[in-house]
C-alpha cells in the first residue's frame, strides 16, 4: 500500500518556553505579545514551530537567541512535558514541547518577527494575565517545577554569578519560592550540604554590612540533605 500524505490531518510540533531570571531580586518570567492570529495582541510564553530538519532541543535554543537574544551559554535549559489536548491551537493539531530555561542577568528581549511586543514580566503579574493557548497552565507547571527543583537540585547557582555569597544565593530561593528563609537556618544547610557550595577564601562588602565569603558552585547537582520550603507560618516576603 503506497503512503498518501493526504489522508492525514495537519499535525505540527512547536517548542514553548519558561524562561526565568531575576530582576531587581524578583522572579520575572518572558512573555512576547502575539502579532498575529490566533490570538493577536495577547501575552504568551516565547517559542514557535519547530523546523521540518531541526532537532527539538535546537528548536528550543533558536527561539531564545531569536526572541530574546538569549544564547546557548546564558541558560540551563530542561525539557518540562509535552502538551497535546485537540484544540489547544485553532490552525492545526499541534502538540508543544515546553522548556524550562533558567540564566542570571539575561538581556532586555527584543520582539522576533512575529511578535508585537517583548519584556520581562513579575511572576505574580504573569500568572494573573490571560495568556495565549495553554500558555497559562504552562507557565503554572514551569515554575512549580522550578520552586521544587531548588529543594533538591542545585539549580538554584544558575540564577547567580560565578562568584556568590550565601545571601545573595538566599535572595533566589525567596524570589522563586515566593517566601522569606530564615538567614541563619539557610545558611546552616546550604554550607554542609555535600559539595553544594565551595569557598572561594575571598570576602565581598557588594552586599552591604560585614565581608562575606564568596562562594562557587560544587561538582553537586543533588542536595544532600534537602532544602526544603519553609513552612507555611514563615513570614511571607513584603510586596514593596
Amino acid at each position: 500500500m503506497s503512503y498518501d500524505a493526504h489522508e492525514f490531518p495537519p499535525f505540527a510540533v512547536t517548542v514553548d518556553l519558561v524562561v526565568l531570571t531575576l530582576r531587581d531580586e524578583r522572579l520575572h518570567v518572558l512573555l512576547v505579545q502575539r502579532g498575529q492570529w490566533p490570538h493577536e495582541g495577547d501575552w504568551a510564553l516565547p517559542g514557535g514551530f519547530t523546523l521540518a530538519q531541526e532537532d527539538i532541543e535546537d528548536a528550543a535554543y533558536r527561539e531564545l537567541a531569536e526572541e530574546a537574544g538569549i544564547g546557548r551559554d546564558q541558560v540551563v535549559l530542561e525539557q518540562l512535558r509535552s502538551y497535546g489536548a485537540p484544540g489547544r491551537d485553532p490552525r492545526m493539531r499541534v502538540v508543544s514541547v515546553a522548556w524550562l530555561a533558567l540564566g542570571e542577568g539575561l538581556p532586555l528581549p527584543s520582539a522576533g518577527s512575529d511578535a508585537a511586543a517583548a519584556r520581562w514580566v513579575e511572576v505574580d503579574e504573569a500568572v494573573a494575565l490571560p495568556l495565549a493557548f495553554d500558555h497559562g497552565q504552562i507557565l503554572a507547571d514551569g515554575l512549580e517545577r522550578a520552586r521544587s527543583k531548588l529543594e533538591y537540585s542545585t539549580l538554584a547557582t544558575a540564577f547567580v554569578q560565578e562568584r556568590f555569597t550565601v545571601a545573595e544565593l538566599r535572595t533566589v530561593y525567596e524570589a522563586v519560592w515566593g517566601t522569606a528563609v530564615d538567614p541563619r537556618n539557610f545558611h546552616r544547610k546550604v554550607t554542609t550540604a555535600e559539595d553544594f557550595l565551595v569557598e572561594t577564601g575571598e570576602r565581598t562588602t557588594r552586599g552591604g554590612g560585614r565581608p562575606a565569603m564568596l562562594y562557587t558552585r560544587g561538582p553537586a547537582t543533588q542536595l544532600h540533605p534537602a532544602v526544603l520550603r519553609p513552612a507555611q507560618n514563615i513570614r511571607p516576603l513584603s510586596a514593596s
